[in-house]
């Protein structure tokens, strides 16, 4: 029995499919699943295989029912209309009740056996009168899902500053933490407008080629290092991380730009910061690093109820 990955869902999920028989299935090819969550399309993406999987992180398992059909087609379209109608129906019904909370989108899946609320809330909501509301107007099952800003934008966003479709609402699955140290390192610009994405938050490309930098700036003296050259003695002031390059202050208060290559030894290895390492680059620092765990991060509340 062939196995496949399968993205499905507003949330762009992905799990492992078993297939029937001696069905087959090729990349793109739109199907009906079988998820915990009901009957749903899903996009094949490739094969799994043991290396494809071992790339997943918590992979969702279930089964692929069949190749989607026109008669498919047709209703999923019925269902996308309905959609746009349910969101009134939610947004009418939330404003009634005057509940503090934020519609984002209205999913509705293809079997019809459940309906999918997104909102947005600083605070829990008590959504018990809501949800028997709904289940009475709509007539089917209804599940709250509190979500976080990054996911607003997974579900509505369009483009991004690159011109491209966001990363969020294509191929990213997870959204990984994202600070403001991984811009400096990557001396992007620190303007908060140029490097926030679609959501308001830094954009989940600055945390591509972070690794990348790390891993090369590891083999770079640190800024404040005091080194010996081929030119003579100085200070490294800054680095150039991706050419290889370091600007030194030499003994004679010349500022040169050096390769790598040309540092014959460290003398005393500085500590990473410019301008000598002040309390207030070290409380800078310290909340990067808080940054760097907190920021961007999803505030998922999965709560459904019938």
């Amino acid at each position: 029995m062939a196995k496949y990955i399968v993205r499905y869902g507003a949330m762009r999920f992905i799990g492992v499919f078993s297939a029937r028989a001696k069905d087959e299935y090729n990349r793109d090819d739109k199907v009906i699943i079988r998820t915990k969550r009901g009957l749903e399309v899903g996009d094949v993406l490739c094969e799994a295989t043991d290396d494809a999987v071992s790339q997943l992180s918590d992979p969702a398992f279930g089964s692929i029912m069949r190749a989607m059909s026109d008669e498919d087609v047709k209703q999923t379209v019925h269902m996308v209309g309905d959609a746009q109608r349910e969101v009134e129906t939610v947004r009418r019904v939330i404003g009634e009740m005057n509940l503090p909370m934020q519609l984002v989108d209205v999913e509705h899946l293809f079997g019809g056996e459940r309906i999918i609320v997104y909102y947005l809330a600083e605070s829990r909501v008590d959504f018990r009168e809501l949800v028997k509301s709904l289940a009475s107007e709509l007539q089917t099952r209804i599940e709250m899902r509190q979500i976080g800003v990054r996911d607003e934008a997974k579900l509505l966003a369009d483009y991004g500053d690159c011109g491209k479709p966001v990363c969020c609402n294509t191929h990213l699955s997870e959204m990984p933490p994202v600070s403001m140290r991984m811009a400096k390192l990557q001396k992007a610009t620190l303007d908060p407008t140029k490097i926030s994405g679609r959501c308001g938050r830094l954009k989940c490309c600055l945390r591509y080629e972070y690794d990348t930098y790390e891993e090369l700036q590891r083999d770079l003296p640190p800024i404040g290092s005091d080194i010996v050259t081929n030119s003579g003695r100085g200070r490294v002031l800054n680095h150039e991380i991706l050419a290889g390059q370091l600007l030194v202050r030499m003994e004679d208060n010349r500022n040169i730009m050096i390769d790598a290559s040309d540092v014959l030894t460290v003398l005393k290895r500085g500590n990473g910061q410019t301008g000598g390492g002040s309390r207030r680059g070290k409380r800078r620092d310290k909340k990067d690093a808080a940054d760097e765990s907190g920021d961007n991060s999803q505030s998922n509340s999965d709560t459904p109820k019938e």
